[in-house]
């Protein structure tokens, strides 16, 4: 199996846990879609504007001394965008309703971005090693 295809499953078992999700990407910090789930909006603008969202919240973590960038929340009047560091490579984004318990979306998507972290960064490692 691929390691899209692996990321892929690993969105869709993060939206069989969370079923207030609407959505999933997983990106590569230039703003590259790897894997989606059912993001209704245009994958490669929410990727794009993911990736830009990293630039400034790596940036506003760092001027204030807050360390590396881990994960951004965005609330708005129809829900939840949510980001988060998967290692050095890429992100997910997830998209949620309104209702969502958002200490469960952490705790799930924490858990999945790692996962995403070690498929990525293990492909990209087997990748340069061919």
């Amino acid at each position: 199996m691929t390691a899209e295809a692996e990321v892929l499953n690993e969105l869709r078992r993060l939206r069989a846990r969370l079923p207030q999700l609407t959505g999933a990407l997983a990106a590569s910090i230039d703003g590259m879609v790897l894997a989606r789930d059912a993001v209704d909006a245009e994958a490669e603008s929410v990727a794009a504007l993911t990736a830009a969202a990293l630039g400034v919240g790596q940036r506003l973590a760092d001027t204030t001394g807050q360390g590396g960038f881990k994960e951004l929340l965005v609330r708005g009047e129809n829900g939840y965008v949510a980001t988060y560091a998967a290692g050095g490579s890429a992100v997910l984004t997830l998209l949620a309703e309104p209702r969502i318990n958002v200490g469960r979306l952490h705790l799930e998507a924490r858990r999945s971005s790692a996962r995403i972290a070690e498929l990525v960064d293990g492909a990209l490692e087997r990748r340069d090693l061919n």
